[in-house]
């Protein structure tokens, strides 16, 4: 940790420009310098701490396996270079205050990290949840002050709950527990924290992407203890910080502005149909099914879970098969057979998953007019899937440079200013920004 001073003279003499372009690209360094440095003022200006240090924890997109993870499969996730980033230092109680731009301040003593009714759904909760979380593993916790900042846009799909979370298990690690707290206990951590104390039924993707980094194959068939292999892209131009690893293409999500609200029995019913599904074939969960086992049973599980539990089983399977796929063609730098099977996923998940629109509300589609929007703009010069959880929210795009710009100037129309947002791919090292140890302090 260092003074609020160090920080602003390394700040002011560039200090941080070389990693401020690595982790979130060059034409952001302006950017990200004045965004550390409103968050040094805020410091000065609420707590006035005698050292402090940042810590930043990233979005996540799904480049593979969708709604495949809550059912023991294969997903392909990569973090990104949207984060939260937190300026932070230790208090003197067992009180998290936290400052937040867009958000209510919050102050809880987390003495007490039984789950509140009263606080579901809301940033409190999840402090609470992850406080819980270290304590439950036997790792130390303690009050601390942060101001934070977020650039990933709530609701869009790119898991800025799950960004949150780690963020606070790496400050917990950071300041009570010497940095020891591995990426996969922090990312446990954290899904507990949303399960339970902030009461949505999501997976395990999105805090492993977010607290792993980098582009991950993740098999969940031992959900506990996740197997995480790190895809290195084997395209020509892999170093290349330009588009998606320099193969000629742009990686973007389309926010469609669809809301969020009251969609979680709509993404809770996809894991609970798989699962009653299976149950009907004698397994506890998809993983394990072949299409044999799901036809010699079909007309049991159609009585006992419906049609669309069927159709959901074949999207699992072939979707679990599929992200391995990606996964390999990514490190043998097969672009081609890559856009493929993305555009196969794409497909599943609109005709038989069916997480594009909520049958509550068959009025609002968002997500399927910015699908056809994109088939009709770019034919076969990219490709559009739905992104996430779905029912609302984005969907993905790979775009070929010379169309990108035309592609978001139409898209902006439709959706909005800044709903095409293009996203990097953010590798591994940057959790915490801090000065060189070896520097010396005025």
């Amino acid at each position: 940790m260092h003074s609020l001073k160090a920080y602003r003279d390394h700040l002011a003499n560039g200090g941080f420009d070389n990693l401020f372009s690595q982790i979130y690209s060059c034409s952001k360094i302006e950017e990200s310098r004045r965004r550390m440095q409103s968050l040094l003022h805020q410091m000065q200006e609420h707590f006035a701490p005698a050292q402090l240090c940042f810590a930043s924890a990233p979005g996540r997109t799904e480049l593979g396996g969708n709604h495949t993870d809550h059912n023991h499969g294969h997903v392909l996730a990569a973090a990104v270079n949207l984060d939260c980033l937190a300026a932070f230092s230790s208090a003197d109680s067992n009180v998290v205050s936290i400052i937040s731009e867009g958000y209510t301040p919050i102050k809880i003593d987390i003495s007490d990290t039984a789950p509140r009714d009263g606080e579901y759904e809301t940033s409190a909760a999840i402090v609470r949840g992850v406080a819980a979380g270290f304590r439950k593993l036997g790792m130390k916790t303690g009050g601390f002050n942060a101001c934070v900042h977020s650039t990933i846009p709530a609701g869009a799909g790119l898991s800025s709950s799950a960004a949150f979370e780690v963020l606070i298990g790496r400050i917990f690690s950071y300041l009570f527990n010497n940095g020891n707290v591995s990426p996969l206990e922090i990312a446990s951590i954290a899904k507990q924290a949303e399960n339970i104390h902030f009461n949505k039924p999501c997976g395990f993707m999105d805090q492993m992407a977010s607290s792993y980094e980098g582009i991950l194959s993740i098999d969940f068939t031992t959900p506990e203890n996740p197997g995480v292999t790190r895809i290195e892209p084997g395209f020509q131009n892999a170093s290349s910080r330009e588009g998606f690893y320099g193969t000629g293409y742009r990686l973007c999500v389309i926010n469609t502005g669809g809301s969020h609200a009251d969609l979680t029995p709509d993404y809770a019913a996809i894991p609970e149909e798989m699962f009653k599904a299976a149950r009907s074939c004698g397994l506890e969960q998809a993983k394990g099914l072949t299409l044999n086992k799901i036809l010699k049973n079909i007309d049991y599980i159609r009585e006992t879970a419906g049609d669309r539990a069927v159709l959901r089983l074949f999207h699992f399977i072939d979707e679990d098969k599929r992200a391995v796929l990606q996964a390999n063609a990514l490190h043998d730098g097969k672009i081609g057979e890559f856009l493929r099977l993305v555009a196969e996923s794409g497909n599943s998940s609109r005709n038989l998953l069916q997480n594009c629109y909520s049958p509550s509300t068959p009025t609002r589609q968002p997500i399927p007019l910015a699908l056809t929007l994109t088939g009709q703009m770019l034919g076969s010069r990219g490709i559009g899937r739905v992104h996430g959880g779905g029912f609302a929210g984005t969907i993905q795009a790979y775009v070929l440079n010379d169309d990108f710009e035309q592609y978001r100037k139409a898209m902006e129309l439709v959706f909005g200013k800044d709903s095409v947002i293009e996203l990097s791919i953010r590798q591994p090292g940057h959790e915490f920004l801090t000065i060189a140890k070896n520097r010396t302090e005025n």
